[in-house]
């Protein structure tokens, strides 16, 4: 390494001055300045994509010190546009990937995958590369990236990774590059490869640019990147394990509650060079917005994980978080930590926030993480800076923890009564390693009650199931669960609340409330019968009324469901009004209930009639008939006949009904008045009798002149 020289700040393409062609003479961006701690050399690259060819600008450090001299380097890729490069140092190459578009960046053509000549490029010769493509289902993927002081076994494929194409996926890919440069032919691409992971939807996945991040300060929307894999891929040997780890940003939450957190894996290669996911977790330990990841491992195994912090009331903040090699699978332990809290919000419609953020590792004590990523001083546009950030996390380099366990109750709290029983989960949480067994004991139950676990001993899970007696104490009741391995001892806390035992019982109730019938006919009812506190036993139904006189039928009766049906008929000599009625259920051991329903009784309807004639009026020549119908409307049973008369007629005329008396529903009425009669309007009365019944319906007869002397039509 290099001890305190400094250069710049200078364009990238300083680096190619005097190389000639477009890596001397445009500045075109996508830098990735990389350390190879094997060489103890420094790569730099980026792009020149302005002219034809489009080409990936390499330099190689010649010597450790990154101010001096360089080997430069052009690698072309044509009329294409080589977009988003990512670089790795490996044992046998560079690799580095790309997502490839058309020379005007309108399509999409799938990512390639190149691997340069390492060894070449260490002492300045020539040097090539060997590339592979993958369909345009998959971008942004990114090449391990070699930490530590171990190189990767012989002969291991450079690791490739990317996320799955749905937007919405339980899958990771993964790729196997091997190089040949002695016969190129024998070089393998082999891919891609599905790993199964926690379910994720990628942030921002409704956007065509995934610009959803909010800023606080009016910012505008800023892009999650949430399509790819965050650089980089850390690979690290550890002897006797190979881990890489590398991160994206997910959904977190819906609705109003919808935010971005940082999905987290470390992944494990076997002895067949086959990758496997050994723990995974997504931190997000608020409602903010967190995006734009990275991470890494040092020497012990601990992992960094460095990310951007945003949300509609806070600027761009740089945080970043830690979990030890011995914490449990899956968490981050090392709580939120500030780098800086930006100073503004970028405006001015700009949305992209960088391309990535960056990880590594010191090689000098393989302890020091170094954490680089952009912010704002103030708010506006063009106007990021970059801020570096050096921290190490407990124990590196030294002895790791003592191993220890944890212990926890879930619940904490149940409720029973006397004579039942409960459970509880006794969950036994690893710390730094701990593999050995706990065994498990309970204190604080009350006279009458056990506790049994199992499995006894237990290195994950134990079921403590409780039992009481019919004559255990009510009350609450403080338990201890104490857990012991060796000399350790932990104890978690947790309480019984045991109730009185039910008391055998039913009650009754009855619908309708209320009923109405006319002598002679029956009132029916369901009765229900809700049997409480373990009472299974047959209820027996009976009923009295009030006035007395009334009985019933319960079916079935004895009861021993839910409802049983009472019928209570009456007769034609049952006095007419209001009964209530008493039904009282009778079982063994158990209290005698009642319940109250109401039955009015009426006496049937009189018999009776009214009457109607039809059309109401008619209009008819002198001597002519008048023709009508009377209807008769029978009510409360009336059956009788009824004789009609008239009256209201001109003198002389001829009445006619048919029948008379007419015990149907009608009459035919025709009314004839004499030939000479004068014109006229004339109210008609129809009375029918029937014994002592009378009643009255008119109508109107309108008189037209007849044929005498000469008047009207003849």
């Amino acid at each position: 390494m290099p001890s305190s020289s400094s250069l710049g700040p200078v364009p990238i393409n300083t680096l190619w001055s005097g190389f000639g062609g477009s890596c001397q003479t445009h500045n075109d961006g996508d830098p990735i300045v990389i350390y190879d701690s094997k060489a103890d050399r420094w790569v730099v690259s980026q792009f020149a994509v302005n002219v034809n060819p489009s080409l990936e600008c390499v330099a190689v450090s010649q010597t450790s010190d990154p101010t001096g001299a360089y080997y430069r380097y052009a690698f072309s890729y044509g009329a294409d546009f080589p977009d988003y490069p990512k670089m790795g140092v490996w044992s046998d190459a560079y690799y580095t990937t790309f997502n490839m578009f058309n020379g005007a960046g309108t399509a999409f053509l799938g990512a390639k995958v190149c691997a340069y000549d390492r060894s070449k490029m260490l002492t300045g010769a020539a040097a090539t590369q060997q590339c592979f493509n993958t369909s345009n289902l998959y971008g942004g993927l990114l090449p391990a990236d070699l930490d530590g002081a171990n190189l990767p076994p012989a002969g291991a494929p450079n690791y490739i990774v990317a996320l799955d194409a749905p937007v919405a996926s339980n899958l990771l890919q993964y790729w196997k590059f091997h190089v040949d440069w002695t016969t190129p032919a024998n070089s393998t691409f082999t891919g891609p490869i599905a790993l199964t992971v926690a379910s994720y939807t990628t942030s921002c996945n409704t956007l065509a640019r995934g610009d959803c991040i909010p800023q606080g300060g009016g910012g505008t929307n800023l892009e999650s990147l949430a399509d790819r894999a965050m650089y980089r891929l850390a690979y690290r040997n550890f002897g006797d394990h190979q881990a890489l780890v590398f991160n994206h940003t997910i959904a977190v939450g819906s609705g109003s509650s919808l935010h971005s957190g940082v999905r987290w894996y470390e992944l494990r290669a076997d002895a067949s060079n086959n990758l496997s996911v050994f723990q995974q977790g997504t931190y997000s330990p608020d409602s903010n917005w967190r995006w734009m990841g990275s991470a890494a491992q040092d020497k012990s195994g601990n992992m960094a994980l460095g990310y951007s912090v945003s949300s509609s009331s806070i600027s761009p903040q740089i945080h970043f978080t830690g979990r030890l090699a011995a914490d449990a699978a899956g968490t981050m332990t090392q709580g939120e930590n500030i780098v800086i809290n930006g100073g503004g919000s970028q405006t001015g419609g700009l949305a992209r926030w960088g391309d990535y953020s960056m990880m590594g590792i010191d090689p000098v004590d393989d302890c020091t993480f170094w954490y680089t990523q952009e912010y704002l001083k103030a708010s506006g546009s063009f106007n990021w800076s970059t801020r570096i950030n050096s921290f190490k996390l407990p124990n590196c380099g030294g002895p790791p923890p003592a191993p220890d366990f944890s212990l926890s109750t879930s619940p904490t709290s149940q409720t029973v009564t006397q004579g039942a029983g409960t459970s509880y989960t006794e969950t036994i949480t690893p710390i730094n390693g701990f593999t050995g067994s706990v065994t498990l004991s309970v204190s604080g139950l009350p006279t009458g009650a056990s506790g049994t676990f199992s499995p006894n001993p237990a290195t994950s899970t134990s079921t403590l199931s409780v039992t009481t007696s019919s004559t255990t104490p009510t009350g609450s009741f403080p338990l201890t669960i104490t857990g012991v391995s060796g000399t350790l001892t932990h104890t978690s806390s947790a309480t019984l609340v045991v109730n009185p035992a039910a008391t055998p019982d039913f009650s009754l109730s009855a619908t309708p409330a209320s009923q109405t019938v006319t002598q002679g006919t029956a009132g029916s009812y369901t009765v229900n019968v809700t049997r409480t506190g373990g009472f299974t036993g047959s209820v027996t139904l009976s009923m009295s009324s009030s006035p007395a006189g009334l009985t019933g039928t319960f079916s079935p009766n004895p009861n021993t469901g839910a409802s049983s049906s009472l019928s209570v008929p009456t007769s034609t000599s049952t006095t007419p009004g209001t009964y209530t009625i008493t039904i009282t259920g009778t079982g063994t051991g158990v209290p005698t209930h009642t319940t109250t329903v109401t039955l009015v009784v009426n006496a049937p309807a009189a018999g009776d009639f009214s009457l109607a004639v039809t059309p109401a009026s008619v209009t008819a020549k002198a001597g002519t008939p008048a023709n009508y119908t009377v209807n008769i409307t029978r009510t409360g049973g009336f059956t009788g006949g009824v004789t009609f008369s008239l009256t209201g007629a001109p003198t002389g005329s001829t009445v006619v009904f048919n029948p008379n008396p007419a015990t149907g529903a009608s009459s035919a009425l025709t009314v004839t008045t004499p030939a000479s009669t004068a014109a006229a309007t004339w109210t008609l009365t129809v009375r029918g009798v029937s014994g002592t019944l009378s009643h009255t319906a008119t109508a109107t007869l309108n008189q037209t002149a007849g044929c005498v002397n000469g008047n009207g039509d003849c």
